[in-house]
C-alpha cells in the first residue's frame, strides 16, 4: 500500500448503512457482488477502510478482430467468481518508453479495454446512493479510468457510487469511412468511443442497484476531453433518459466562441470525418480497405493517434497563437449519435433536461503565469484575431510594456473564457431549458509546481484523495480547506443537482447577471468580466460561425 499522510478514516462498516442486508458474501476485506453477469469479488480500497473497490469490471466485449470499429455489444457472462481487484487493460494509445501514458493503474494496453472500475461505501442493495461516473481527459488519445488522480474513494466515502470508465481512443475510437458507415444499419461511422461511453453508462443504470446505487440518480463528469465525453451524454439522444446531471470542467462554451472549435470539446461535420477517414486508410495505413486495415496489428495502428485536425487553415485565426488546432480524432457529427450541432442543440433545446456544473481555470486557454509576450508580438496577436474589433480591444487592454502585455493578455483570456461559459448558459435557458448551469471559475494553484491554476488542478482537491494520490507534494492546511469546500460543492451538486448545501458559500446559477462563482482562493459569486470587456468578447462572438 501506498503510504499516505495520518488522516482521519472513517469506521469500516461490514453490512453497509446501519447493518442493513447485504448482497455480498465472502469475507468482509473481499466482498463479493451478483450482477446480471456473475458475480465479482473485490476488496477494501487501498486508501480508505471504510470503502470496497471493484474493478476490471466488463461493460462490453472485446471490439478486437473482425469487432474493431463496430459498436459495442454487451458482454458475456461468467461462470463462478470473477476477481474483480485490478483494473482491465487500458485503450491503445501512444506509448512512452514502451508503455502508455497512464502506467498508475494497470500496466497492460489491448484493444480488449471496455472495464469499468466501482468504489462504494456500501453493499447494501437498498441504499440508493447518487452514482458518478467519470469520464477521463486526454484529447480523445490517451488516458485512462485507473489513473491514479481519479481513484474513487474519496468520493465514494461521502456516500456516493463512484465509476471510472475506458472507452476506445485515436484510430480506435473514431475512424469514420464509407465502407464503416455502410456496415452500420443507421449509416454511420466514426463515433465508437462516444458509443463505448454510452454502453458504460447504460451497464451501470442496470446494474449499479447491486453495488448500492441509485439507476436514477447518474451523474456524468469529466475533464478536458473528458468534459466534451459528458456532454455528449448530454448532447446524444442515444442517452435519453440515462443521467440526471452533468460536470464539465473545463467544459462548454459558447456556440460562437471559435476557441470550440480548438479545444477537445471540438467535434467534425461527418463529409469531413469520412474523407479524412478515407485518406488515413489509404495513405497512412496503405490499405485498400476495412477488412485489411482490421487486421493491422494494434501496435501499429496507435503510431496515427495523435495526428490534429486544419480547421484553422485559411482564417484570421491562422496565426493566432492561442488557436491550437483540435485532434484529428474526436467526435462525428454523424446525424445518429451526435445529430445537432452545439448551436442547434441549445437553440432548439434538443438535449437532456438536467443541471450542468461547468467552469473554467484561471491558467488555461491562452492564459498562463508567463505568456512570453513582447508588447510587439501581443499587438500582432490579438490584432489578428480581433480584426476590426483591435483598435476597441487595445484601449480595453492596452499595454505598452512587456509586463503589461503579458498581464492584459491573460486577463483577456480569463475574460473570454468566463464569458463564453456563461453565454452557454444564456443560450441553454434562451433554448427552452428551464434546468440551471451552476457555473465555476477556479483560481487556486497546488503547491510544488510554477504553473499557476493549471488545466486539470481542479481534479486534485474534487476528487477528495491529497494526499493519499500524492504523498510527496507539499500540501498545507490551505490545501486541506480548499479540499473540504471543493468536495462538499461537487458531492452536493452529485447528490441533489445543487452545489449548495451547509455553511458553504452560497453558490448561485449563471442567469443571476455577469456573475460566475469564484472557487479556490476566494469563495463567492463574482464578476465574468468588466461591463466594457463583457461587451466586446460578446461582440467579437456575434461576427464568428456558430459552432
Amino acid at each position: 500500500m501506498r503510504s499516505v499522510y495520518p488522516l482521519l478514516i472513517g469506521t469500516f462498516v461490514a453490512l453497509g448503512a446501519q447493518g442493513a442486508p447485504s448482497s455480498t458474501t465472502g469475507s468482509d476485506k473481499n466482498p463479493i457482488i451478483r450482477t446480471s453477469y456473475g458475480r465479482l469479488q473485490g476488496n477494501i480500497s487501498e486508501y480508505r477502510d471504510n470503502v470496497y473497490a471493484f474493478k476490471g469490471i466488463p461493460f462490453a466485449s472485446p471490439p478486437t478482430g473482425e469487432a474493431r470499429w463496430t459498436p459495442p455489444t454487451k458482454p458475456d457472462s461468467w461462470d463462478g467468481i470473477r476477481k474483480a481487484t485490478v483494473p482491465g487493460p487500458q485503450c491503445p494509445q501512444p506509448l512512452i518508453d514502451g508503455k502508455g501514458l497512464w502506467t498508475t493503474g494497470s500496466e497492460v494496453m489491448s484493444e480488449d479495454c471496455l472495464y469499468l472500475n466501482i468504489w462504494t461505501p456500501t453493499t447494501d442493495t437498498s441504499a440508493n446512493l447518487p452514482v458518478y461516473i467519470w469520464m477521463y481527459g486526454g484529447r480523445f488519445v490517451d488516458g485512462s479510468g485507473d489513473v491514479i488522480t481519479y481513484d474513487g474513494s474519496g468520493l465514494a466515502a461521502q456516500d456516493i457510487v463512484m465509476v471510472t470508465i475506458n472507452y476506445r481512443l485515436g484510430p480506435f475510437g473514431y475512424l469514420a469511412h464509407p465502407e464503416l458507415s455502410a456496415e452500420s444499419p443507421h449509416n454511420v461511422s466514426g463515433n465508437y468511443g462516444v458509443m463505448d461511453m454510452i454502453a458504460a453508462v447504460e451497464w451501470v443504470k442496470a446494474e449499479i442497484a447491486n453495488f448500492g446505487g441509485n439507476p436514477e440518480k447518474i451523474t456524468v463528469g469529466g475533464q478536458s476531453s473528458g468534459s466534451s465525453c459528458a456532454l455528449d451524454m448530454f448532447y446524444s439522444p442515444q442517452s435519453s433518459g440515462l443521467i440526471a446531471g452533468v460536470i464539465a470542467e473545463s467544459g462548454p462554451r459558447a456556440p460562437h466562441d471559435p476557441i470550440t472549435g480548438s479545444v477537445a470539446t471540438s467535434y467534425r461535420k461527418k463529409e469531413h470525418a469520412l474523407a479524412s477517414g478515407v485518406d488515413f486508410v489509404s495513405n497512412k495505413l496503405n490499405v485498400s480497405s476495412i477488412a485489411e486495415a482490421r487486421k493491422i496489428p494494434t501496435a501499429n495502428m496507435t503510431t496515427w493517434s495523435q495526428l490534429n485536425d486544419t480547421i484553422f487553415d485559411g482564417t484570421q485565426f491562422e496565426n493566432v497563437t492561442n488557436f491550437s488546432e483540435p485532434p484529428l480524432w474526436r467526435p462525428v457529427l454523424d446525424g445518429y449519435v451526435l445529430p445537432y450541432s452545439y448551436w442547434e442543440a441549445l437553440l432548439n433545446n434538443e438535449h437532456a433536461n438536467v443541471p450542468i456544473l461547468a467552469g473554467n481555470n484561471k491558467d488555461e486557454t491562452g492564459a498562463s503565469p508567463d505568456p512570453g509576450y513582447t508588447v510587439s508580438t501581443y499587438r500582432g496577436n490579438y490584432t489578428a484575431m480581433y480584426g476590426n474589433l483591435s483598435t476597441r480591444y487595445f484601449e480595453l487592454y492596452p499595454a505598452d510594456t512587456y509586463y503589461e502585455a503579458n498581464n492584459q493578455s491573460n486577463l483577456m483570456w480569463q475574460d473570454f473564457s468566463r464569458i463564453s461559459t456563461w453565454q452557454f448558459a444564456l443560450n441553454m435557458a434562451a433554448g427552452g431549458n428551464k434546468q440551471p448551469v451552476w457555473s465555476y471559475y477556479w483560481t487556486h494553484a497546488p503547491p510544488g509546481q510554477d504553473l499557476g491554476a493549471f488545466h486539470g488542478s481542479e481534479m486534485y482537491y474534487v476528487f477528495n484523495n491529497i494526499p493519499y494520490n500524492y504523498p510527496d507534494m507539499p500540501w498545507t492546511r490551505d490545501d486541506y480547506e480548499v479540499q473540504t469546500r471543493m468536495t462538499a460543492y461537487w458531492a452536493n451538486f452529485i447528490k441533489t443537482g445543487n452545489p449548495n448545501g451547509g455553511s458553504l458559500t452560497k453558490w448561485l446559477p449563471s442567469k443571476f447577471g455577469h456573475q460566475t462563482m469564484w472557487l479556490g482562493d476566494s469563495w463567492g459569486s463574482d464578476t465574468i468580466g468588466e461591463s466594457s470587456h463583457v461587451d466586446l468578447i460578446a461582440d467579437f462572438f456575434s461576427y464568428q460561425t456558430p459552432y
